[in-house]
């Protein structure tokens, strides 16, 4: 890309897109998800990106300055979509039942949106300057302080430990997923269920089973 385009990328990045800018944007972002979820990261570039939105790649290059930034936007949009979906079901409730609906919510919408699991996946795996990754600090202390309130409300023990237990249910979860897109036929809702069972049992405060010898 010639200088004097990022300068005028630049620029415009600073001005207020118009209704058919946003909606030329949107296109691209729809477009590079689809086919990173397609062909992977190495598998589209700027020209499979402008073909797939029926432009010219220079007309790519006028809202983008790169193929890294179009990538970026997208994995940014899947990550609103996901973290929206999940905030409102996780907002609705509250104790333990705010993290069920954490393990619920992030596995069906990852089940149900395929596409944007392998966004998530391959921007991930490439070098493309994403920081804000699963394994982000941000995402354990968010659990973390589900779990904390849900021990707090007297759902969970007095000792669990809410930093390792986010590690613990935030691995649970990526496994589920990944075991998913390796397997169609995985049921992922059944084995979201089976961890919300195990949760209930080795955090909270009911007894436990009368076969369990420890009981």
């Amino acid at each position: 890309m010639h200088p004097n385009d990022t300068a005028s990328a630049q620029v415009r990045a600073t001005k207020p897109l118009t209704i058919t800018e946003q909606a030329r944007r949107a296109q691209l972002i729809g477009v590079t998800i689809d086919l990173v979820a397609r062909h992977g990261y190495r598998g589209t570039s700027l020209a499979r990106i402008a073909e797939g939105a029926g432009i010219s790649k220079a007309a790519v290059l006028y809202h983008f300055p790169s193929k890294d930034a179009v990538v970026r936007t997208a994995y940014a949009s899947v990550l609103e979509s996901l973290t929206g979906y999940v905030g409102a079901e996780v907002g609705a409730r509250a104790g333990a039942s705010a993290v069920e609906a954490y393990v619920r919510s992030l596995v069906a919408y990852l089940r149900d949106h395929p596409d944007h699991t392998r966004m998530i996946v391959e921007a991930l795996s490439e070098e493309t300057g994403i920081g804000d990754t699963p394994n982000a600090r941000s995402r354990r202390e968010a659990v973390a302080g589900l779990i904390d309130a849900a021990r707090a409300a007297g759902d969970y023990r007095p000792s669990v430990d809410p930093q390792a237990t986010a590690v613990i249910v935030n691995g649970a979860i990526d496994a589920i997923v990944s075991e998913c897109l390796a397997d169609p036929d995985f049921d992922s809702r059944h084995a979201a269920e089976e961890l919300v069972t195990m949760l209930r049992r080795s955090l909270g405060t009911a007894p436990q089973d009368a076969g369990d010898p420890s009981s």
